[in-house]
């Protein structure tokens, strides 16, 4: 029988090359969640392989060099940059003799620490168990054990079934809870329709400046912090735009790339305020090397959830790091398409202000005509 070892802060990562484009961008983003959860890195093995090993992903001899790793820094948590299997995971734990995290775990433990809303712990333990769920299959031989002794006979069901079924009976219960917040939500997005309100949802690649510039345009004091998935429950607030009228933005929490589907489903009651937005304020890190890529990552996202048709704005941040100047381009119907600005130091938000007050009056003069529609489909 092998009980698992306890959970660490202090880990040895593991980023093994399949020939990805990737790799290197994968790597750093790995190191930032590993800070971002609050894990001190002692050390980082890489390697290159073909395709995983069946039994241990990365291979006896690699294997056997994250053991030297650990035993040579003394970490007691071991973090691989990929999706392990149960059977993998717990391979890797009796070999290593510490805890072994996969890429979509060390999120989930993030998002675990960051979620402060009651809306927000209800669709981050929903991702855990659901992601847990996977783990009862194949993972730990101690889950099998039949239960026995005096007081501790069950109806003939084997400890792995008695998990199961209970964690079934939660992830039901956390399902009705986030179907119900959701209803709520949806009464005051149909409020805001009948107000004739534009409504704006930021999203973007995470740590992109989405909370920063949110705080910038509204004067809020949501948290905003130089680390990934610094936000997770989504605010809103309404402002006035001059010439614009009112308009309600909501902050949302940040994308990734290999964010897990368990994270996506959970959160599908939050991201509802960008699938029922009138607009995107698409927030891109202009400094990044990679915003070509995060651009990619958030319209796949985007696409997964059914907001990929909504109208986007496509607002480049840190514009101060580069040293570029703040800008505004139209496409060729006139319509104003990417903004450069600045949210730390408030370059361009002028230019950002005038582009959602042009956008609010336009939603303004179609919103009747919208509703004439509608009735007359109705009517038909």
């Amino acid at each position: 029988m092998f009980e698992r070892p306890g959970s660490g802060d202090a880990a040895v990562l593991v980023s093994l090359d399949f020939g990805n484009a990737d790799y290197e961008e994968s790597q750093e983003e790995l190191k930032r969640l590993t800070e971002s959860a609050g894990v001190s890195i002692l050390g980082v093995v890489r390697g290159k392989r073909s395709r995983p090993d069946a039994a241990l992903f990365a291979g006896k001899g690699k294997v056997d060099e994250i053991a030297g790793a650990v035993a040579d820094s003394e970490a007691n948590l071991v973090i691989f940059d990929h999706e392990l299997s149960p059977a993998q995971q717990r391979n890797l734990e009796q070999r290593l003799e510490c805890r072994v995290l996969d890429r979509t775990s060390l999120i989930l433990d993030i998002f675990a620490q960051r979620a402060q809303s009651h809306e927000g712990k209800l669709q981050v333990e929903l991702a855990q168990l659901e992601h847990l769920a996977t783990r009862l299959v194949r993972g730990w031989t101690h889950l099998e054990r039949q239960k026995g002794g005096i007081g501790l006979r069950g109806p003939g069901e084997t400890q792995l079934e008695t998990d199961r079924r209970l964690l079934g009976k939660r992830v039901k219960l956390l399902k009705e809870k986030l179907v119900k917040l959701g209803r709520q939500r949806s009464v005051q997005r149909r409020a805001r329709g009948r107000a004739n309100v534009l409504s704006v949802s930021i999203v973007g690649y995470t740590n992109a400046g989405k909370s920063t510039l949110f705080n910038r345009l509204t004067h809020a004091q949501a948290y905003a912090a130089d680390q990934l998935f610094a936000t997770l429950d989504t605010t809103s607030r309404k402002f006035f735009v001059p010439e614009g009228g009112s308009v309600v933005l909501s902050d949302t929490v940040g994308f990734i790339k290999h964010l897990p589907h368990t994270l996506v489903a959970a959160f599908r009651a939050t991201l509802e305020e960008a699938v029922e937005a009138d607009l995107l304020l698409h927030v891109v890190d202009a400094s990044s090397s990679n915003r070509d890529r995060q651009i990619v990552e958030v319209n796949k996202v985007l696409a997964e959830i059914g907001a990929d048709r909504i109208p986007q704005l496509m607002v480049f941040n840190k514009i101060d790091v580069n040293g570029l100047a703040p800008g505004l381009e139209r496409d060729e119907y006139g319509r104003i398409s990417r903004i450069w600005i600045s949210a730390q130091s408030g370059a361009g938000l002028d230019l950002l202000r005038s582009a959602l007050a042009e956008c609010s009056r336009q939603h303004r003069a179609e919103a009747p005509q919208a509703v004439a529609q509608h009735r007359a489909s109705v009517e038909i």
